[in-house]
């Protein structure tokens, strides 16, 4: 494992660019940030907290930020700045522009992570909020990426984190970090069920996820850090990266897609390695 980015302030979300740059957000800094081998340069100051991060359609990245922390308190923060939202930014000239902050009058509460389905339709995760002992609903929802249209998929999780697709298009994954639990939905159906497919032993939690290109489900995991890698049918098993208990983000690039290139939050950095498989080329990244 080589490190790419340190003294970064939380990373995670990272976007494997084609000219071989990485792209994060640092959560606890605010900012979207672009890494190459030792150095780095900051896109934008974006404020808030933000959290997982795609390319669009229109070659611009897509940001979820759960609106941020409170200093004082240490804790989800909530009122005006603080909003849970999705925003675009022009990676050419840093500006932002907010699309979402709400989904049928509702207020979102802190969007986590995004991926672009192959008709260019954001789906992403709010993860909830918890602030003096109380949580919020967590969800999967789905938009257009020019700020017209958002849909609640499920309102009712209980911390959904990472989400993906299958290399064929047809389900979309999501990670829920304090079950430890993977589930599938169908793409295609408005109103189910979803259908679960693993649960990770051990004490541990699940983060952000990245889909290799025979569509096993990578998953970032907490707290006994490392990644665990879910087949179809279930199966686990886990790479241990000792002495780091928040690796949070898996993602794949490189001309054969077998470079890894994973966040290790709490230590502030952001590592490559090279994976056993290839990982899944993402819809509209170069």
């Amino acid at each position: 494992m080589e490190i790419v980015a340190e003294g970064l302030a939380f990373p995670e979300g990272p976007v494997v660019m084609t000219d071989g740059s990485v792209i994060v957000v640092e959560l606890a800094g605010g900012r979207i940030t672009r890494c190459w081998d030792g150095r780095t340069e900051a896109v934008c100051e974006i404020g808030g907290g933000p959290n997982g991060a795609a390319i669009g359609p229109d070659g611009a990245l897509y940001v979820c930020n759960n609106g941020g922390l409170d200093p004082v308190k240490f804790q989800n923060a909530r009122g005006p700045g603080h909003e849970g939202r999705v925003e675009r930014v022009n990676l050419s000239t840093g500006k932002f522009e907010r699309l979402y902050d709400s989904c049928d009058g509702i207020a979102l509460e802190a969007p986590n992570d995004i991926v672009f389905d192959a008709d260019g339709r954001i789906w992403f995760t709010d993860l909830g909020k918890t602030r003096d002992g109380i949580r919020s609903a967590s969800g999967l929802f789905s938009a257009l990426p020019d700020g017209s249209s958002i849909a609640a998929i499920n309102r009712h999780a209980v911390s959904y984190n990472g989400v993906g697709l299958s290399p064929d298009g047809r389900h979309v994954y999501v990670a829920d970090t304090h079950q430890a639990r993977l589930w599938r939905y169908d793409r295609k159906v408005e109103a189910q069920r979803p259908t679960w497919i693993a649960t990770a032993p051990g004490p541990v939690g699940f983060d952000s996820l990245a889909v290799t290109s025979a569509g096993n489900v990578c998953v970032a995991t907490l707290f006994a850090g490392g990644i665990s890698t879910i087949t179809p049918g279930g199966e686990v098993s886990k790479f241990a990266i000792e002495g780091e208990p928040y690796v949070t983000n898996i993602a794949f690039g490189g001309e054969d897609m077998r470079d890894a290139y994973i966040t290790l939050s709490k230590s502030g950095r952001l590592a490559k390695m090279r994976w056993g498989e290839p990982g899944l080329k993402l819809n509209h990244n170069g």
